[in-house]
């Protein structure tokens, strides 16, 4: 598990815009953050992988 402040700069975002989208939505687009006990909230390890893919077009082959 990573921290948010771990996944902001592996997807080129703030740490804060990651935090405001959770607030708002409970997600950061599909993925949903463990909540700790003590409010930070920690991603799966490969949470950059999942998001950096969903945001690549299909590639279509002849």
């Amino acid at each position: 598990m990573i921290s948010t402040e771990e996944l902001a700069p592996r997807i080129k975002v703030k740490p804060q815009t990651i935090r405001a989208a959770v607030c708002r939505t409970g997600a950061y687009y599909t993925l949903r953050p463990v909540k700790m006990p003590n409010r930070f909230l920690l991603w799966p390890d490969d949470a950059a992988e999942i998001l950096t893919q969903q945001a690549k077009p299909n590639q279509v082959t002849a």
